[in-house]
């Protein structure tokens, strides 16, 4: 505990707190980051100390300042201390329920609706965020990672690489205003605070199309076509239409080939904490899968002509030099 005892003694509000005082309990969850609950008297934060390496593809200084913009408007934990050279921070902790626990999603019929709601107030943010997340761009950037660790892809890849040509190029046709985005929203990023609803890990937040963030929670909460009805709806406020679904199907393909690679990447980087290439590989087949579909060439026409969601009222404009790239996982705090 000696390394935790020593990132306390960095952050100020810490410094003159005595060990003995301190109470540390690790939090479960995270993958690649390692997290602990702080309390001190009545109070207590989250300690969050990032994994080796992660900062090479995580942008600490747009994570800090995309964090912070979404504590300011409510919908994240307070940063209390924050430090973009190795990415540690200290958050309050919030005392609420994970999503991705008990009941979760799947018997609380309300729970998609709630979460979609966070989402659109996060989509409404009204500041910039500082980074660009694009998955064809994080897919890039796995795959050279991925030829340096000279780790070969499985062969199932190539068929899913090359459809995945065509809804670049689909999405590339019908861009639509950028708003700032989570990009991680898997229901242990969610916290229920007696139906206020908090979104930890910003890790991969960035300016993104909003339905990236809505496909991911669908894919990632295992979501039915009434569930994804239901989240939909309450996104928009009413009546969905057919291209605005059809966004959110090519997103949920993309939403698993982009952390199926991201699995790959820690197979290769020697992450012990659980067996990646099986995940790797697990997400690649929903991937495949839902690219092999009857509909899926369908979604991916009706998108690349032109169907498109009502753009935000809201238009931001995104600092071109600073492009967000990849990762993957569930991080307390």
């Amino acid at each position: 505990m000696d390394g935790v005892y020593a990132a306390l003694a960095r952050v100020p509000l810490f410094r003159n707190v005595r060990q003995e005082v301190i109470k540390l309990e690790r939090l479960g969850g995270a993958l690649t980051n390692v997290c602990y609950k702080v309390t001190i008297g009545s109070a207590a934060y989250v300690l969050r100390l990032a994994g080796k390496g992660t900062s090479d593809y995580i942008d600490r200084t747009a994570e800090e300042h995309n964090a912070r913009v979404a504590a300011a408007a409510g919908v994240n934990a307070k940063v209390l201390y924050f430090d973009a050279r190795d990415g540690t921070m200290v958050t309050r902790f919030v005392e609420g329920v994970s999503m991705n626990a008990g009941e979760g999603f799947g018997l609380d019929s309300g729970a998609p609706i709630r979460a979609a709601r966070a989402l659109e107030r996060v989509h409404r943010l009204g500041r910039v965020f500082r980074s660009r997340f694009d998955v064809f761009a994080a897919i890039d950037d796995y795959l050279g990672l991925l030829r340096e660790q000279r780790t070969p892809l499985p062969e199932d890849y190539y068929e899913v690489g090359r459809k995945t040509r065509a809804v670049r190029r689909a999405l590339e046709a019908s861009p639509v205003p950028l708003v700032p985005c989570h990009n991680d929203p898997w229901p242990g990023n969610l916290l229920d605070a007696d139906g206020r609803i908090y979104l930890i890990d910003w890790e991969y937040s960035g300016m993104n199309d909003p339905m990236w963030d809505l496909a991911d929670l669908s894919v990632e909460a295992g979501f039915g076509p009434e569930q994804d009805r239901t989240m939909m709806e309450a996104y928009r406020g009413g009546t969905v239409s057919p291209a605005l679904y059809s966004r959110l199907e090519i997103y949920k393909a993309m939403s698993d080939l982009h952390w199926s690679l991201w699995g790959f990447v820690q197979h290769a980087k020697g992450n012990p904490v659980e067996d990646f290439w099986s995940y790797g590989l697990e997400r690649l087949g929903r991937s495949r899968t839902r690219m092999g579909s009857a509909d899926f060439s369908r979604h991916v026409g009706v998108v690349r002509e032109g169907g498109r969601p009502c753009a935000p009222k809201r238009v931001y404009r995104v600092e071109p030099e600073r492009r967000k790239t990849v990762r993957k996982v569930p991080e307390s705090g």
